[in-house]
């Protein structure tokens, strides 16, 4: 593993290891800013209540995934599926933080934008670290590499045996008129 990924993992994974203990710790402030968000999906997805009824429990599950993502992350164990938990936690805390912004004041508003801006950087980060392939390819290249030499192969002793099958046609056809 290269000493960019070496360090970017661990560094990338710090902020949401920090950020997802606190949102842990303190799940009912978690619950509280949630809450919006989770009546907007409740009202498209009615099916969704029973899961998301009590808050403090989701705001818990998606602090402790994102916990144990970045930690994943950072120890760079599955790092692609670590880095897609992550691209999801990212996608929700940013949503809920902007719904959840004070616009009230100048500052606000600004401090809002920043988040904005913070989170897409996030987004952006945890995007390419979930298609990281660490110099190796992926599974899906691999099978695709894997069919196109079977392809290949079997063409090839399709071709052989096209072959070998005419040889022993024109052997059994000059047998015959002899």
């Amino acid at each position: 593993m290269s000493i960019v990924r070496r360090l970017a993992r661990p560094l990338l994974a710090t902020g949401y290891i920090a950020g997802g203990v606190e949102a842990f710790r303190d799940s009912s402030a978690a619950a509280e800013k949630l809450d919006p968000v989770l009546k907007q999906v409740e009202q498209v997805l009615p099916q969704v209540r029973p899961v998301t009824a009590n808050r403090a429990q989701v705001a818990q599950g998606i602090a402790a995934a994102q916990v144990l993502a970045a930690s994943a992350l950072a120890l760079s164990k599955f790092p692609r599926l670590s880095a897609s938990v992550l691209l999801g936690t990212t996608a929700i805390n940013g949503f809920v933080q902007y719904q959840s912004a004070d616009t009230s004041t100048k500052e606000g508003t600004s401090q809002r934008r920043s988040n904005v801006f913070k989170n897409l950087s996030l987004v952006g980060a945890v995007m390419i670290a979930s298609v990281d392939t660490a110099g190796n390819p992926s599974l899906v290249w691999r099978a695709s590499h894997l069919a196109d030499d079977v392809r290949k192969n079997a063409a090839k002793v399709s071709k052989d045996t096209k072959k070998k099958f005419a040889q022993a046609e024109k052997a059994v056809q000059g047998a015959v008129s002899h």
